[in-house]
């Protein structure tokens, strides 16, 4: 089965693909593989979801509104970040914005007079690093070689860096059994206690919240739509009490079930 996810080869992304299939393919936008996967040109992806550091990737929230897709899988990454370069001496730091963020503390500290600059992913900022040798990377120590070294490992601001992963599939692959379920919530309304009756949906039958999220709905300024995860199972019957009540709450706009999956963690 084909996997397509962020490239190039080498990125954490590419890491958490392998756990789903040794048939990868890349693009180099969240969107497009959300988009790609809808549209049936490929049978599943892999994007990120969560960083323990940095939060939300708000792109593929967007991206998974937007587009027909379903939630398989989730998959649990630890991020260890190396500085990579060709010698100790360059000029700019090339990464992904998110590795670039996890990284803010040892970057200001150690490397406080370098340029910063944010590219498509952490592969692509190594294969900078490896045709320039004024381009430090960051990424995985495993991408070093060739004409790279590890300057310093571990790099991350926290050690508990770690990434959330979604494996999507077509809306008709949804499966409703599993620990944990994702929903995305429309109102297409406002007023006073409205995000309040959506939460006590979930709690008066005791449903643990394990995000939620807020992104614009891009209709109107002030105007949300609602990321949700759940620890419980579409299948359940207290879960499917409380999305009754949350799609008449929701009724002016829509409620879509992405679907129940299960956690894996890949080293």
């Amino acid at each position: 089965m084909t996997v397509v996810t962020l490239g190039p080869e080498g990125t954490y992304s590419h890491r958490a693909a392998s756990a789903v299939s040794d048939d990868i393919v890349f693009r180099e936008s969240v969107t497009s593989i959300v988009e790609a996967v809808g549209e049936g040109t490929y049978p599943r992806g892999v994007v990120p979801i969560e960083n323990s550091i940095e939060g939300s990737v708000t792109e593929s929230l967007d991206a998974m509104g937007e587009h027909d897709v379903a939630v398989l899988r989730e998959i649990i990454t630890p991020i260890r970040h190396a500085l990579l370069a060709q010698s100790e001496e360059f000029d700019m730091v090339a990464s992904h914005s998110q590795a670039l963020a996890q990284c803010r503390t040892y970057l200001d500290e150690n490397h406080p007079d370098v340029q910063l600059e944010a590219v498509a992913s952490t592969a692509r900022g190594v294969e900078d690093a490896r045709s320039d040798s004024s381009i430090a990377a960051i990424g995985h120590p495993a991408n070093a070689g060739e004409n790279l070294s590890v300057l310093a490992e571990d790099i991350q601001d926290r050690t508990s860096n770690a990434t959330r992963f979604f494996v999507l599939g077509p809306a008709a692959d949804r499966e409703r059994a599993g620990g944990k379920s994702t929903l995305i919530i429309y109102p297409n309304t406002d007023y006073p206690g409205l995000l309040l009756e959506l939460l006590e949906s979930f709690a008066t039958r005791d449903i643990n919240l394990t995000r939620i999220e807020s992104r614009p709905s891009g209709e109107r300024l002030g105007d949300y739509i609602f990321h949700v995860d759940i620890a419980a199972g579409l299948y359940e019957e207290r879960t499917k009490q409380a999305i009754e009540e949350i799609e008449e709450i929701a009724s002016a706009g829509w409620v879509k079930q992405l679907g129940s999956y299960d956690v894996e963690h890949v080293v």
